[in-house]
């Protein structure tokens, strides 16, 4: 009886979740932004929304495990955790507490094509948090 009850709301949640899915697929999501290449390369793409006094940086970097062979796996997110921790600039665990100490939060991912580092923070901690992802971009593998 209870698997009976299990797949029923099994059913039940999916059936829900497809017609959700199907409503708000109706309606075109449209986020303006602006997208920059600077001179060293590096794609801006930026969206400004002032309901909240907070900024959030999402860096992206296009390379992740799909690069990997075969029995050696497992490097990209290793070098995800890595790049958290220390830069010629920035202490050994200092990278969490800089940001925590703001009020921000922060996280990572890494899929098969990209390691995504992003941070959220207060709109006065923008200059701080730029100059982290910045260490983190250029000094951080001479700590290695």
């Amino acid at each position: 009886m209870q698997r009976f009850t299990q797949v029923i709301i099994s059913i039940s949640l999916l059936v829900l979740i497809l017609a959700c899915n199907q409503s708000a697929g109706t309606g075109e999501l449209k986020i303006d932004f602006q997208k920059y290449t600077l001179a060293n390369g590096l794609n801006v793409v930026l969206h400004n929304d002032k309901s909240d006094p907070i900024v959030s940086v999402a860096i992206q970097y296009n390379v992740g495990s799909g690069r990997e062979v075969k029995g050696r796996t497992g490097f990209a997110h290793l070098f995800e955790h890595m790049l958290f921790q220390e830069s010629e600039n920035v202490p050994q665990d200092q990278f969490f507490k800089k940001v925590q100490n703001v009020g921000g939060t922060l996280n990572g991912f890494t899929n098969k094509d990209e390691t995504v580092y992003f941070e959220i923070v207060p709109k006065n901690a923008l200059e701080t948090l730029l100059w982290l992802e910045s260490d983190r971009m250029g000094f951080f593998i001479n700590t290695v």
